[in-house]
């Protein structure tokens, strides 16, 4: 429909990403072991409903909002795959840190395309590169230290995740800036 008012899928999206991410690296700073806690919250909130959202961000005409959405809704249904699926043949930490490094090379090139957005959605992407690389750094060398700064830096990136989320919702709830974002200066 002309003129029709669609609501903003990205609250949806970033506490899906947010809460999964902030759960993943409570269990990589070394507080809890993995289990089906995150399995379940990667594969239905932090899978299939950054999914929805980028699914929604298409119907909304956002590139960015679908492709990140939809991009990182995948990024955790394949790691929650691949951490049931851990004993099968050719898996090793070092392949792990070549799929987490790969996906810090898509997030530093999303992380440029938030340049011109607002500075919290700036900050999550930079911090989720570096987060990729401390993650693919610890498996390349075993470092248990490496992982547990790791841990810390995702529950960071993950609570700004949580953040802009409630943020964004809020303020669209009260039509008004209730919670800052950092709006870009300059023009999108």
């Amino acid at each position: 429909m002309e003129g029709e008012k669609l609501a903003n899928p990205a609250p949806l999206g970033l506490m899906g990403f947010g809460t999964t991410t902030v759960l993943l690296n409570i269990h990589n700073a070394g507080f809890f072991p993995i289990g089906s806690l995150i399995l379940a919250m990667g594969i239905f909130y932090g899978g299939i409903a950054q999914i929805i959202a980028g699914i929604l961000e298409f119907k909304k005409g956002n590139t960015f909002g679908l492709t990140a959405f939809a991009s990182f809704g995948s990024f955790w249904l394949t790691l929650a795959f691949i951490i049931v699926f851990k004993d099968l043949p050719g898996n090793s930490p070092a392949f792990m840190g070549w799929y987490l490094f790969v996906w810090g090379v898509f997030t530093f090139f999303m992380w440029i395309g938030t340049f011109g957005k607002n500075r919290v959605l700036q900050f999550i992407f930079f911090s989720l590169f570096i987060l990729f690389w401390l993650l693919s750094i610890r498996d390349w060398t075993g470092s248990a230290a490496i992982g547990a700064i790791a841990g810390y830096e995702g529950i960071i990136c993950g609570a700004a995740a949580i953040y802009l989320a409630m943020a964004e919702l809020i303020n669209e709830s009260h039509g008004r800036k209730v919670l800052p974002i950092g709006e870009p200066t300059a023009s999108k």
